[in-house]
């Protein structure tokens, strides 16, 4: 495992539509585990590829509740809202205050290609979010709520 370099505010990989994960190999296996050892060693609660500088539709959450590798979700459903606190490891130093669902239901792939669908609620939901928008080139300051943020 290594830690990888977090690319911050200003990287063009961060503004970049990702691709599909086509290929679940050892590559790939060795990439999730790096994040992950990234994430936690950053002490955030995500991660997604393009934050190492890979543009492929994959992230990494955990909110205290074990480890969840999303590859190529899509965010099927969501409910209600929820306004609050978000930062970045991509941003640091910096929050803002951002609306979210208060829950979605995504369908990913695992490591080894299988599709699953989880449904996540409050804070895991604001995580899932927030990876989720990585992958398509979006940082939560372009979505900053007036509330707070003034």
């Amino acid at each position: 495992m290594a830690i990888r370099q977090i690319v911050t505010k200003g990287d063009p990989a961060l503004r970049k539509i990702c691709r599909t994960q086509l290929n679940f190999d050892d590559r790939l296996a060795m990439i999730l585990d790096d994040m992950a050892d990234t994430m936690y060693e950053a002490e955030g609660v995500g991660l997604a590829a393009p934050q190492v500088g890979i543009l492929r539709r994959y992230c990494v959450v955990d909110v205290g509740d074990g480890l969840i590798e999303l590859i190529n979700p899509v965010i099927l459903e969501q409910s209600g809202s929820q306004i609050g606190p978000e930062g970045c490891l991509s941003v640091p130093g910096e929050s803002g205050t951002v609306e979210r669902p208060m829950s979605v239901t995504v369908r990913a792939q695992d490591r080894n290609g299988k599709t699953f669908t989880v449904t996540a609620e409050g804070f895991k939901a604001r995580a899932f979010c927030h990876e989720i928008d990585h992958l398509d080139g979006i940082l939560y300051i372009d979505k900053l709520s007036p509330e707070g943020n003034e």
